[in-house]
């Protein structure tokens, strides 16, 4: 699972980006994969560990969240 900073979120628009850890690039999270995971709201330079999913659009975001 990779690891992160969340870099920023809004709760507002609910969604938000999370900067890896390895240098690979930000991942898009939304607020439903936030909400799933238990949470209401990522806040800026939390770490996190998560999953990158693909969805049917091809667009990948990070899911199944866990504060790291």
């Amino acid at each position: 699972m990779p690891i992160g900073t969340v870099k920023f979120f809004n709760t507002d628009k609910g969604y938000g980006f999370i900067s890896n850890e390895d240098g690979s690039g930000d991942s898009f999270v939304h607020i439903s994969a936030v909400e799933r995971s238990g949470m209401a709201t990522l806040n800026k330079d939390q770490r996190l560990s998560y999953e990158l999913e693909t969805d049917r659009r091809g667009k990948t975001s990070a899911v199944n969240l866990q504060s790291a």
